[in-house]
């Protein structure tokens, strides 16, 4: 009885990257809703704004739009939850506040083929730990690798061409808490 009246968890968070492909940190901010139909699995989504310039010099996007959903797997034991998931989801980039110089070469560098503005299809696989706290509270903490999917022909960050799709690693940290019932 106790599991189902604490299935339910909403709550807000914010999330870090790496922007590898950009040598950038980006931080956002978000809210996440997840169901735990059993003790051991759980259904999540979130939805995270990141609103500054990336990177901090010339700025490629205005801002990021980051959707993900997916599920968890780990036991709950004494309001101590462990667990791994996989999300599936997209991150939206913005086109550049401004024109930015791109060399005329081809393929061009990925800072010029983001400047227009993109949608990325994002996998997010990691793991993390949800801690019940006092009342109806919680917190929770999460690392993992956001694998984005860029479009080619580009070159990346180390010169490398790719003549179509390609995956880039990404390092992501959120720290959040909400409410549970």
């Amino acid at each position: 009885m106790a599991q189902d009246s604490d299935a339910f968890q909403v709550g807000a968070q914010i999330p870090v990257s790496h922007f590898r492909e950009l040598d950038s940190n980006d931080t956002g901010i978000g809210g996440r809703a997840s169901w735990q139909p059993s003790k051991w699995i759980g259904v999540e989504g979130e939805l995270n704004f990141y609103p500054d310039d990336i990177p901090d010099r010339v700025a490629v996007s205005r801002n990021r739009l980051e959707g993900l959903a997916g599920i968890t797997a780990g036991p709950r034991v004494n309001g101590w939850r462990a667990f791994a998931r996989v999300r599936p989801g997209f991150l939206r980039i913005g086109a550049s506040p401004e024109p930015i110089a791109c060399t005329l070469i081809f393929p061009p560098s990925l800072p010029c083929t983001l400047a227009g503005g993109d949608t990325l299809f994002a996998f997010d696989i990691g793991a993390g730990l949800d801690v019940h706290t006092s009342g109806r509270t919680f917190v929770r903490f999460d690392v993992g690798d956001m694998m984005l999917r860029f479009s080619g022909p580009a070159r990346d960050r180390d010169n490398q061409v790719h003549a179509g799709h390609f995956f880039s690693h990404q390092l992501r940290i959120a720290i959040g808490g909400g409410w549970r019932f």
